[in-house]
Order: structure tokens, then sequence, then C-alpha cells
């Protein structure tokens, strides 16, 4: 007997909701942008990546980890969930890993979350979150941004209207970097519908000022804060994220996570960024002189950086979205890979993460350039 399918039975055995779904993934990646250009950004600016790199500490242990790379890494994560603990004062119990917060907010969806059932976020708030309510058959309900932040009142009220079993907000926001509240965090939270969750995204926390990110409470069943090590502590390549909460709906995330899906390496990576405060203090003053450096560029060419609590700056480039795509092809075909929002209003702006100074000489030079051809096509 073959094993080959005869042409007409060919397409894989897909459910019903995975045949309804579009064939795609919420970002292009850099690699892929490159690859389709024939050459290398001479500056990548568009992930929100740390270009300072990693703690010199983390990437020596990764280093000596990497020698035992032939055994699986610690399913239950012990040594990190253990300091993670220790660093923001909670049990362990509390802490649980995964593979970056897009890990944990696929397993988040899939525990809350059952067919048909309503969940509410921003409209223009980071795709990903959406992508997992849809692949998991939730109806995703969206509220409007205002003052281009994302708006608790509106989240709180669209909530109750739907009965949602699932809340998302980014605090600080991608992808405008702007940011609510320590109180109204807490008020949206206090005034959810009986039996929903509140995910409060805070992995641009390390980047907030004070007020923003609201005190830990592990007893607070209605909230579920997720961190990442990507942004400040730039180990975005090794995908470690952590979920802090309630411990009866940490454990639940045993039932369905990737149990090995932190890998070892990363966990030793983390393990040590995690202890090494002065490589955190060296990245946050690299990313304000970043981004008052992306302000003057953009103020130059008569643009305005809109505040930002984040690792990244969003541009306001002064007219509609279809400017502003232009802006951005302009940037990408002259090396620069930058991102912007995908919703109007918000996408009148591109999205400039922080750079190295070299990597900002660069938006220097060609934002210029990519305006002016934005500007001849537009008329």
């Amino acid at each position: 007997m073959s094993w080959k399918e005869p042409a007409a039975r060919a397409t894989a055995r897909l459910t019903a909701l995975a045949a309804s779904l579009p064939a795609s993934v919420p970002f292009v990646g850099p690699e892929t942008q490159e690859r389709a250009r024939g050459a290398a950004f001479r500056a990548r600016l568009g992930a929100n990546e740390s270009v300072f790199g990693p703690s010199p500490r983390a990437v020596a242990a990764m280093a000596e980890a990497a020698a035992g790379a032939w055994m699986y890494g610690d399913p239950e994560g012990w040594e990190l969930r253990a300091a993670i603990a220790a660093y923001h004062g909670v049990a362990m119990a509390s802490v649980t890993l995964g593979e970056g917060i897009d890990g944990l907010l696929g397993c988040l969806v899939r525990l809350t979350v059952a067919p048909g059932d309503p969940v509410v976020t921003s409209h223009g708030a980071y795709p990903t979150f959406g992508y997992h309510v849809t692949g998991f058959g939730g109806v995703l309900h969206a509220a409007p941004y205002r003052d281009d932040a994302e708006d608790p009142e509106a989240l709180l009220a669209l909530a109750r209207a739907t009965g949602a079993r699932l809340v998302y907000l980014a605090n600080p926001d991608n992808p405008m970097g702007s940011w609510r509240s320590a109180a109204e965090v807490q008020a949206l939270a206090a005034g959810l519908p009986e039996g929903a969750v509140l995910c409060l995204d805070e992995a641009y926390a390390d980047f907030a000022p004070a007020g923003v990110v609201p005190p830990l409470d592990m007893a607070e069943a209605r909230v579920i804060r997720m961190r990442t090590f990507s942004k400040a502590h730039g180990l975005a390549g090794a995908r470690v994220g952590y979920a802090l909460g309630e411990p009866g709906l940490i454990a639940a995330f045993d039932r369905v996570r990737n149990h090995f899906g932190v890998n070892r390496i990363g966990q030793a990576g983390a393990l040590a960024a995690l202890a090494d405060a002065g490589w955190l203090a060296h990245v946050r003053a690299e990313v304000a002189a970043a981004r008052a450096r992306i302000a003057a560029i953009a103020a130059a060419e008569g643009l305005a950086a809109l505040p930002s609590a984040t690792n990244f700056v969003a541009v306001d480039c002064g007219r509609d979205g279809d400017f502003a795509r232009a802006v951005l092809r302009g940037l990408v075909e002259r090396g620069v890979f930058v991102r912007m929002p995908f919703v109007a209003p918000q996408d009148r702006c591109i999205r400039v993460s922080a750079g190295r100074p070299a990597d900002l000489d660069v938006l220097a030079e060609v934002l210029p350039q990519a305006l002016a051809a934005a500007r001849v096509s537009a008329g």
C-alpha cells in the first residue's frame, strides 16, 4: 500500500475552525523582508528588540549552558521561577513560565475561552492576542483607543455588555508607547463581570514611569500579569516569559502548557539576566537617550514623536495611514526596518524601536529621503 495520497485528497484534514482561519501570521519578520529585498537592513528598528543586547552575565551563562543542550530544560523551571518569585516578593506558586508572552497568551486563551465565548481587546492592540483568540474559536470585541492609548473605561463597558470571559490590556501599550495609570487599571479589574479575567500585558513594565504598574496582589483572581525577558533584558531570541497570578489560575497552566517549551539555555540566560540589576539600569538609560534622539530626528523633519513609556517611539507622520505606509516603504527600501500601527487613526504613525547611535544615524540620514518620496507620491 502506498502512503501517497491521490491529488484530490492531498489537502490536510483540518477542523472546520482551522480551515476557516486565514493562512497568516501576525507579523512579517525582518528576515522575510530581507530575503524579499535581497539585502540586509542597515538598521533593525522595527521589532522592539533590545539592540543593546543581553547582560554579559547572561551571555556567559547561556554559553556555559549550551554544552548541556543535550539535556531537556527543567520542565518546572524551578530555579528561574524561584528567582522570579524572590525578585517580585511573591510565592513560587504564583509564577509560571512560557515561550515569551506570546506562548503564555496562547495557554491563557485555551484555558479560559471556549468556542463562541466573547473576548474583549482594543481595536489595533497587540495582534497576537487576537490571533490566539480566533485560533481557539473565541469571538473578539474591540474598543477604540482614546487619545492614542487603550481605554480602560471603554474596555470595561464592552466587557459588561458582552459578558466577556477574558479582557486584554497592554500597559504600557504596543504599538503606541502610551500608558494608563495604575488606578485606571485597578478600576478596570474591579469592575469586571463575574468570572472574567483581565490579562495585563506588562511587556514594557521595565520602562514605565512611576504610577503606571499596579502593586502585585497574587490573591486577586481577576488579574493575570504577563512579563518577558525579551525587551529590557535583551533576550527576545531566547523566548522566555512568565506570568504572575493567583495560584489556582497559575496551576491550571500545567494542564495545557508546553512543559519543555522554555529551553535550558533560555532558562540559564534569564536567570543570570534577572540578577544583573546594573545591566538593566544601563539599558534603561540607553533607551531613554534613544527615545530623545528619535524625537529630535522626527522634529527636524517637522514630525511629532508621541510620549513613550516603552523602548520604542510612535512618530506621527502628520497625514493619514496611506501616507505613513508610504513613509514606511521608503524607509524599508533604504535599509531601515520599522513597523507601524495597523488601525486608523493610529496608523498615521510609524513605530521606531530604540537604537544605538549608529542605528539612529542611519534613520536620520534616510528619513528625509523617505518623507520626500512619500510627499511626491501623495501629490
